[in-house]
């Protein structure tokens, strides 16, 4: 008997109870607190669990409640750390809060998003079953340095997990070199050339050259960013062969997408319940881990219909005929996505632009430059007002100026109350108010509509 392993759990657990009695959360401090008495605690209590382990730049969240509703679509039971606790204290909290005193748990499968700056350190206590890699664009440059950096990361942590299955994106030329530097089963996921072509994407600043000799790469397609058909002249690496494809997309709307998916031959109709470009890769690679898992393909396409968005995360509020949308922006890729999506709005809309530079959201914002904004002057006619908030409000203000946005629409403010009262005021019913904020802002913002509107607790 481990009586170090059952101090630890027993102090986290009191620390858990402790935390969401006084409505902070505690999805982080009880899990540092376990691992300073017992360092080997998750290696200790991951053996009870098959681990699904989501990790990359962009869809970490998404992608993982997509996977979570596979599970469930299957009737499998599993813990997973919902609140976006993604390094290692907050996986050794949504663990611990799934076993007993001895360590053991009723539950088998541990489905977990894992930053991508702790994924190296965090393999080094467990190995997961399957890994999904969502892609890697740039992100955070004080904090993940560039984006070579974060690949090679990791690359590292997968070095240490030569048993897991990789689940892979095959448009992103960084992530699907993963595929050729190990030697773990590789299941990848993509748009087939045909299916989408971008003509005015985003440009790519983060892969132009090929990562194996250096050559421009050639590409049949763009998705956004460096996402696409892939081929290098040179030495001949280009996009892998994916198991799981999009072949078409019938339909793009404001609030759904259909598409034409192949999973290993299988061919069927989709409906994604999300909209977005973006989303399908989510939805992708969800269903290509249902793949990996052995899963039948059937419950996968009832997953991605019945697929419920999480915090912050196109999350929907309805309120007197009005729509809140909250949408975490927190990269230029992500960010000029997001805005990709409001195109497909028909009706007018209020956009309210929450930025911090707090530690967990980057302290350099120099990134917002780099989004497009100046594809809002498409739009103008249906943007009622556009509010900016947050520590960094001034900059984002500056930033729509010099995009060309009118500047009398723009609104300055410090009080998220005050915001959401006059958003909501001039939102016409039918409409929505369409709040981006960065991550801390968004923690900031959610907890206000929790108490307007009697929310859920966002860990939960």
């Amino acid at each position: 008997m481990n009586f170090r392993l059952m101090l630890s759990i027993l102090a986290a657990k009191t620390a858990i109870v402790l935390c969401r009695l006084m409505h902070t959360g505690g999805t982080s401090f009880p899990g540092k607190i376990a691992l300073k008495i017992y360092p080997d605690l998750l290696k200790a209590i991951a053996v009870n669990f098959k681990i699904i382990a989501v990790t990359g730049t962009n869809g970490k969240t998404t992608t993982t409640r997509v996977i979570g509703q596979v599970l469930k679509e299957n009737n499998i039971i599993y813990i997973s750390n919902k609140s976006g606790a993604n390094l290692l204290n907050g996986i050794a909290t949504s663990l611990i809060e799934a076993v007993n005193i001895m360590g053991k748990s009723k539950v088998s499968t541990a489905l977990l998003e894992i930053d991508e700056a702790a994924f190296s350190k965090v393999t080094e206590h467990f190995e997961p079953d399957v890994i999904v890699v969502t892609n890697f664009f740039r992100d955070q440059l004080d904090r993940y340095g560039e984006v070579y950096t974060t690949l090679n990361n990791v690359i590292k942590g997968i070095s240490k997990a030569p048993g897991s299955t990789l689940v892979l994106n095959a448009d992103d030329s960084l992530c699907a070199s993963i595929g050729r530097k190990v030697n773990n089963r590789v299941i990848y996921y993509g748009f087939s050339p045909d299916s989408w072509n971008n003509e005015n994407y985003t440009v790519n600043n983060d892969a132009l050259f090929c990562i194996f000799c250096k050559t421009r790469y050639n590409y049949e397609n763009h998705i956004y960013g460096h996402l696409g058909s892939f081929s290098c002249p040179e030495c001949g690496y280009g996009r892998p062969a994916s198991a799981i494809t999009c072949l078409e997309v019938t339909e793009l709307t404001s609030s759904y997408t259909r598409i034409k998916l192949d999973i290993d031959g299988y061919t069927s109709d989709a409906k994604i319940n999300l909209p977005g470009i973006y989303n399908i890769y989510n939805c992708l690679a969800g269903a290509a881990c249902g793949f990996a898992l052995g899963l039948p393909v059937e419950n996968s396409l009832k997953a991605l219909s019945s697929f419920e968005c999480g915090f912050g995360r196109m999350e929907s509020i309805i309120t007197e005929g009005k729509t809140i949308k909250v949408i975490l922006v927190k990269n230029p890729t992500g960010f000029s996505q997001v805005l990709d999506y409001l195109l497909s709005e028909n009706n007018p809309m209020q956009l309210a632009f929450l930025i911090n530079d707090n530690a967990a959201d980057g302290r350099d914002i120099s990134w917002l430059w780099d989004v497009d904004f100046e594809k809002l002057g498409k739009i103008n006619d249906k943007i009622i007002t556009a509010f900016v908030s947050g520590i960094r409000g001034a900059d984002m203000a500056v930033r729509l100026k010099y995009a060309g946005f009118d500047t009398n629409k723009i609104i300055m403010t410090d009080n998220y109350n005050q915001l959401l009262d006059r958003a909501l005021a001039s939102t016409p019913e039918g409409s929505t108010v369409y709040i981006l904020p960065t991550y801390t802002a968004m923690l900031e913002i959610r907890s206000i509509l929790k108490r307007k509107f009697n929310l859920t607790e966002f860990w939960e």
